[in-house]
């Protein structure tokens, strides 16, 4: 039976789905969802492109950044935490900069949360080692260091509503074909949003991402000392319910193509929603993390030395490979490095300051 086959009798059988269930069985049901087939997801011969598969650059200023994060906490035995490491490039950029510092190196635990055995197989394939698997966060004893989330977030299943008289939520129905329908919405969602101060305007649809507060609750209540950086699309809660994004900002990924169509490619395109960083601050605040700040990921990189190893690097590279490198600059830089958004939060650190959020600009 086909994931498609799959909603449709569940559906039959139990009533329209919300869509967060919906997004939910066409990304994670169990073997045929697009992140728990064997599905090539990143990549050329995948859906999309993430900030680690263009250059080792990447991994080796985020080492530089976890490096610092070590030495805040006195050059204890330290823990990496990563979330869903998909072809595992950032974890081996890191791991292969972090060699280099051996008191370092020699305490430190590299722990990877994947719950896809195909994924893991994979990763198990490219990685030294100091890497272990787990399924959750929690299953990780005594662990103090830096979580790591880049890109995660926003493929969390989502639910959406729609402002009419008042809140409603998006279910799908299957009627020869999918279709949606509306609902009045959960307290949860009304809570939501009353918790962030926001009031929707009449007609407004976006997308409320509740299992984002139950991830950082668990982070949070996990961390015993440490940092949580946290790599996404989003944006703070005045511009993710700004007029121009009405219509929300769920976007469907499938050979490099982008669309607005959930409903087509079931189990064969990534659905995602941008992620309101706002609502992670404010619950990690609830939690018992402190926010270290907020930025853009060219800031960031920039804070760490980007234009310096750039320079390096094109020194070291033959004449013929400049134009791959203007293509570098312009990726980091304009096009993902706009675009992404870090946000780094902190537990038991008395407000230490990092050298990545020198650019660090207050939500707004």
């Amino acid at each position: 039976m086909s994931l498609t086959e799959s909603i449709i009798e569940k559906i039959s059988k139990d009533g329209p789905l919300s869509f967060h269930d919906f997004m939910e069985m066409c990304l994670y049901h169990p073997g045929s969802g697009y992140y728990t087939s064997r599905k090539i997801r990143i990549g050329e011969k995948g859906d999309y492109y993430t900030s680690p598969h263009f250059s080792v650059l990447f991994g080796q200023l985020m080492a530089k950044q976890i490096e610092e994060m070590w030495k805040l906490m006195d050059k204890e035995p330290f823990t990496i935490v990563e979330y869903g490491a998909g072809p595992a490039t950032l974890c081996r950029d890191i791991l292969i900069s972090l060699k280099k510092n051996d008191p370092l190196y020699h305490g430190l635990r590299y722990c990877i949360i994947e719950k896809s055995e195909a994924m893991r197989e994979e990763e198990k394939k490219i990685l030294p080692e100091k890497v272990s698997w787990y399924h959750r966060i929690e299953d990780i004893p005594d662990l103090t260091g830096c979580v790591l989330s880049n890109e995660l977030i926003d493929n969390f299943a989502v639910h959406q509503v729609l402002m009419d008289e008042q809140l409603m939520e998006v279910f799908v129905d299957y009627q020869n074909g999918f279709i949606e329908l509306l609902r009045p919405a959960s307290a949860e969602l009304k809570n939501y949003l009353s918790q962030l101060n926001v009031i929707l305007p009449k007609g407004f649809r976006t997308e409320l991402n509740l299992q984002a507060i139950d991830w950082i609750h668990d982070v949070a209540a996990s961390l015993k000392k440490g940092f949580l950086l946290t790599i996404d699309y989003g944006y703070p809660s005045s511009q993710m319910y700004s007029e121009q994004r009405s219509g929300g900002t769920l976007m469907c990924y499938y050979r490099h193509t982008i669309n607005e169509n959930p409903f087509q490619h079931i189990g064969e395109q990534d659905i995602t929603a941008h992620v309101n960083f706002s609502a992670i601050a404010h619950w990690g605040s609830i939690y018992g993390l402190q926010c270290s700040g907020f930025t853009n990921q060219a800031h960031f990189l920039q804070a760490l030395g980007l234009a310096a190893d750039l320079k390096k690097k094109e020194t070291e590279i033959p004449l013929a490979d400049h134009r791959e490198m203007e293509k570098l600059i312009y990726t980091f830089l304009m096009d993902l490095g706009t675009k992404l958004k870090v946000l780094i939060q902190q537990k038991g650190m008395d407000g230490a300051r990092l050298s990545g959020l020198q650019f660090a600009r207050p939500f707004v």
